[in-house]
């Protein structure tokens, strides 16, 4: 019950409050879209690049993570897209789209704010490691089978092109790759720039909390709700304890293991619901298991919490 109280509550209150206020009319879904895209393009990106640009790589990005948590994701992806193809008899293009609903995470929004006050600001060495790689790994995935459907091999040649544009154009994405650089590189920022991105990074997740609520007003329950529960009993129960039985295998260190696990069962993010709108497919089924799914984490993180190592 303490963890339920003191870790996971605070995170959805927040959450809350931005639903409460879009509802209520307090603010305008204008003034919410705003508010998100501040967060999304200007304050998340420097977080992300603060993180990666002072992290230490070498220990913090190995192989035995990597593989626990990305194979778990594929395998999830694969879940999605062959139950909704097989079990649901859902289009290809569809499937796809829920397959991408079942393998990404919320990795930001949720991931950190919950791993950083169930286990302190230490333990999201972890969760950048993987939130590094996240968005592009899933888009790429994502990107690269809905072209393949829709166009066959006419547009093989063009397909490389296509899926950089997408993946790139993400401000997350860019945030990220220019954390890499400065890291690599050793570049030495001045600090009047370095405090500036600090400020504006020490706003993004209550801003993208508080607007996440406010954007889930506009969601309504609806579409074939098989599918969503297949979506959540994979995203929500499958891809965690895959992580767990992975990881545990590969030996990851207690601190490693939590951070992984907690990353991947999150609900899944707003990027599912971008993914399906790019296409125009499925995308009442993605907003509403963005809807559901955030909901019911509030349980099901709970659980996991109490559970893990």
């Amino acid at each position: 019950m303490n963890a339920l109280l003191d870790i996971i509550l605070p995170v959805f209150v927040v959450i809350g409050f931005g639903y409460l206020a879009v509802w209520r009319g307090v603010l305008s879904e204008t003034a919410t879209d705003n508010l998100m895209y501040f967060a999304q393009t200007f304050a998340v990106p420097c977080l992300l690049f603060r993180a990666i640009s002072t992290l230490d790589l070498g220990p913090t990005f190995t192989w035995p993570l990597l593989i626990s948590f990305y194979s778990s994701v594929v395998l999830c992806f694969l879940a999605g897209l062959f139950g909704a193809r097989l079990l649901f008899q859902r289009p290809w293009e569809d499937s796809i789209v829920i397959g991408f609903c079942a393998m990404f995470s919320n990795t930001v929004l949720l991931g950190l704010p919950i791993t950083e006050r169930a286990f302190g600001p230490d333990a999201l060495e972890t969760n950048y490691a993987l939130i590094a790689i996240h968005a592009p790994f899933c888009y790429i995935i994502g990107i690269t089978l809905m072209e393949t459907v829709r166009n066959g091999a006419t547009s093989r040649a063009e397909l490389p092109a296509k899926v950089a544009r997408a993946v790139f154009r993400n401000a997350i994405i860019i945030g990220l790759a220019l954390g890499f650089f400065v890291n690599l590189t050793g570049l030495r920022l001045p600090s009047v720039l370095t405090d500036g991105i600090d400020l504006l990074a020490s706003a993004a997740l209550p801003a993208a909390l508080f607007g996440l609520g406010g954007i889930l007003v506009r969601y309504r329950p609806e579409g074939d709700m098989r599918v969503i529960a297949m979506v959540l009993l994979i995203g929500l129960i499958g891809q965690p304890a895959m992580v767990w039985a992975f990881g545990s295998a590969a030996g990851l260190s207690t601190e490693a293991l939590r951070s992984a696990l907690v990353t991947s069962a999150m609900a899944p993010g707003i990027n599912v619901y971008i993914f399906a709108n790019m296409y125009g497919v499925a995308k009442r089924i993605a907003a509403s298991s963005v809807l559901f799914a955030t909901a019911v984490s509030v349980l099901s993180t709970w659980g996991w919490l109490a559970v893990m190592p």
